[in-house]
C-alpha cells in the first residue's frame, strides 16, 4: 500500500491539464501512462504522474483513504492508436463500459464516506447519459462546458 498523508488523487491525471498547481503536494497524481511526445504543433506533453496504476485497480491506496477522487478517463474510442489526440487523451478500446464502470468502482472504493468524486467526460463519442448508467451512484449535480459544451463536470458524494 502507498502510504501517503495525501488525501486526494487524480486517477488518470494524462499531462495535468486543468490543474492549476500542477506540482500540488496534497494530490496524488496517477496514470498507467508515463510518455513524452511531441504534438503536431510542435509542443511537448509530458505525462509524468507521481504513481502508475490503472485507474480500474488502485492497488496501492487504501479503501477509504481519500477524501477527492478527481475521475476524468479517456472519452474518445474512434481514435488511431498513435494519434496526436490519443497521446494526449488516450483511447477507449471496444471494453469501454467495462472499463468505465470499473473504473468507478475503485474511485468509490479508495473515496471515504461523505467524500467527494469529480468526474469530467467529454461526449464526442459516448454520451454522458450511457456513462452515467455505468455506476449504481447517482450524481448530485453537474455542468456543461467546452466551446460546443460537449464537456460534462458532474460530482458525486459517496454516501
Amino acid at each position: 500500500m502507498l502510504r501517503t498523508d495525501k488525501k486526494i488523487i487524480d486517477v488518470c491525471c494524462g499531462s495535468k491539464m486543468f490543474w492549476f498547481d500542477k506540482n500540488n503536494q496534497n494530490v496524488i497524481f496517477n496514470d498507467i501512462r508515463s510518455e513524452k511526445h511531441t504534438l503536431c504543433d510542435g509542443r511537448t506533453l509530458k505525462i509524468h504522474p507521481d504513481t502508475n496504476m490503472d485507474f480500474t485497480d488502485l492497488c496501492d491506496i487504501p479503501s477509504g483513504s481519500m477524501k477527492l477522487v478527481v475521475f476524468d478517463p479517456p472519452h474518445l474510442k474512434s481514435l488511431g492508436q498513435n494519434s496526436w489526440m490519443a497521446k494526449k487523451y488516450g483511447v477507449l478500446d471496444n471494453n469501454w463500459k467495462t472499463l468505465i464502470s470499473k473504473g468507478f468502482s475503485e474511485c468509490f472504493r479508495v473515496l471515504e464516506r461523505d467524500g467527494v468524486l469529480i468526474f469530467k467526460w467529454n461526449e464526442t463519442d459516448i454520451r454522458t447519459s450511457e456513462i452515467l448508467k455505468l455506476t449504481d451512484k447517482n450524481p448530485l449535480f453537474g455542468h456543461l462546458s467546452g466551446k460546443r459544451s460537449n464537456t460534462h463536470w458532474v460530482c458525486f458524494i459517496n454516501s
